[in-house]
């Protein structure tokens, strides 16, 4: 059995989110969760800039065949494998404020050491709404440990922390996150003000027929605009939808 892709689907698919970065003026990353063929990272290369890794294995597989330094979000981090997540990343998001709390001299010292190659903290936040149907999925239900709600910040974002970082879609499309963002903002708008950057995780399936990526456009620009932030998308599915097949 294998798996066929094709080259000119795929080509044809990172064009249409490379045009969506370019008129929004955000970043949009590769999410290794959702697209790990690396025999395919030099194609995404010459349209993306960057890729997402949460774990220490595609950190490396982003480093090796994208060239460049990760976007990390690992939900718990291994202290003997924390030195290397630093060293092979430019970004990092913590999932709480505990697990900030007891990496943050590392990152503190690293970045000392290191001053012309900084790594930019952020922590996932947990918004509170989400529209993913089924519970298993939802980041969001009840009791959910995958961010931070609101009440448990105060009202100034940890110091060492610059970014804010949320996932809460799933093959949405653009109309959810517009409604996502309108519950973002009321709980943490305050705080968003504060950051230098804004990550909205991934789910937005921007390569599916009838999907509004127009509104997309619209919908990044104005927060970039509102808040005077850097605005990164994860997509993992559109990267590679319906590119190919599966031959057995």
């Amino acid at each position: 059995p294998c798996f066929i892709l094709e080259e000119s689907l795929l080509r044809k698919n990172l064009e249409l989110i490379s045009s969506v970065r370019d008129l929004s003026g955000g970043q949009i990353i590769l999410a290794l969760k959702g697209f790990s063929m690396f025999s395919a990272f030099p194609v995404v290369r010459e349209y993306l800039n960057g890729a997402t890794a949460s774990s220490l294995n595609e950190i490396r597989l982003i480093n090796d065949y994208l060239g460049c330094k990760a976007h990390t979000y690992i939900p718990a981090y291994l202290p003997h494998e924390f030195r290397e997540v630093m060293e092979r990343s430019s970004h990092i998001t913590f999932n709480s404020l505990s697990q900030w709390e007891r990496f943050r001299d590392e990152v503190f010292l690293y970045n000392e050491q290191h001053p012309a190659e900084k790594i930019s903290c952020g922590l996932r936040v947990n918004p509170q709404y989400s529209e993913v149907e089924v519970d298993r999925y939802n980041p969001c239900v009840p009791g959910s440990r995958l961010g931070v709600t609101r009440d448990q910040i105060g009202d100034v974002l940890p110091e060492g922390i610059e970014g804010i970082h949320f996932h809460t879609l799933c093959e949405n499309d653009s109309s959810t996150l517009k409604r996502t963002l309108e519950a973002l903002g009321n709980r943490f708008g305050d705080l968003l003000y504060q950051a230098k950057w804004l990550n909205m995780g991934g789910g937005h399936l921007m390569t599916r027929e009838g999907y509004d990526t127009a509104l997309l456009v619209d919908l990044i620009k104005g927060v970039k605009e509102k808040y005077n932030l850097h605005v990164i998308l994860e997509p993992g599915s559109a990267i590679a939808w319906r590119t190919g097949v599966l031959v057995t």
